[in-house]
C-alpha cells in the first residue's frame, strides 16, 4: 500500500500521521516548505510540484496544467491512496479521475456545514455551538465529498478563531491519522473507502 501525503506548509499533520506509525510512501507538496523537510527525515520521498512553474498565485495560474502534473507525479510513484493535509491548491477534475475514491481530506468544521477555507470563522461568525473535525473523500466539489469520520467539540463562549481551530487541530491530529489507518486497510482487503463510515474506533476529544 503506497501512501502519498499531499501538504503545503509545516507539516504538523504529516508529523502526526508518522507519529502513529503510518508508513507514508511519499510527500508532495506545491511550494517549497518544511513539510518535504519532515518527509525527507522520516525517509518517505519528497516531491515538490511547485505551482510557481505553473504561474503562482497570479490570475494565470494554470490549475489544469498543474494537477495533471501533480496526477502523473502520483501515478509514477504508483500510489494507492492519497491523503490531503493542509494542501493549499485546489485541484481541478482530471486528479480524481485517475484517483476516484482514494483521496481523503480533513476540514475543521461538521460538514456539510461551514465549508470552504474559512470553516472555524464561519461557524464563530454564524454563532454555533458545536463545530469540530471533519474527514471526507475528496471530490472536485469542495467539502462536498462523502464524509467518513467526525468528532465534534464544544464552542466557548470566549472562544476566538484561534483558540477553536488549535482544540479542532489537537481532534484532527487523532481523527486523521485513525481514518487514514482504515481507508489503507480497506483498500487493501479490496473494499471501497466509503465502506469504513461508523468503523472507526471512538476518537477522544
Amino acid at each position: 500500500m503506497r501512501l502519498a501525503i499531499l501538504v503545503s506548509g509545516s507539516g504538523t499533520i504529516l508529523e502526526a500521521i508518522l507519529a502513529e506509525g503510518i508508513e507514508v510512501h511519499c510527500v508532495l507538496s506545491d511550494r517549497p516548505c518544511r513539510g518535504l523537510e519532515v518527509a525527507q527525515a522520516a525517509g518517505a520521498t519528497p516531491l515538490l510540484v511547485d505551482r510557481a512553474g505553473f504561474g503562482g498565485f497570479s490570475p494565470s495560474f494554470d490549475r489544469t496544467g498543474f494537477t495533471e502534473a501533480v496526477r502523473d507525479t502520483l501515478c509514477a510513484e504508483q500510489v494507492d491512496l492519497v491523503a490531503m493535509a493542509g494542501f493549499g491548491t485546489v485541484f481541478s477534475g482530471a486528479i480524481y479521475d485517475s484517483f476516484a475514491g482514494r483521496i481523503l481530506n480533513t476540514h475543521p468544521a461538521l460538514l456539510p456545514a461551514f465549508p470552504g477555507w474559512h470553516g472555524v470563522e464561519d461557524a464563530l461568525a454564524a454563532g454555533a455551538t458545536v463545530s469540530g473535525c471533519t474527514v471526507h473523500l475528496a471530490t472536485e466539489e469542495m467539502d462536498a465529498g462523502p464524509i467518513l469520520a467526525q468528532v465534534a467539540i464544544d464552542v466557548r463562549s470566549d472562544d476566538s478563531a484561534k483558540s477553536l481551530h488549535e482544540r479542532i487541530k489537537q481532534v484532527e491530529r487523532r481523527l486523521y491519522p485513525a481514518t487514514i489507518a482504515a481507508a489503507a486497510a480497506a483498500l487493501e482487503a479490496g473494499r471501497e473507502i466509503a465502506s469504513i463510515k461508523g468503523e472507526l474506533p471512538q476518537v477522544e476529544k
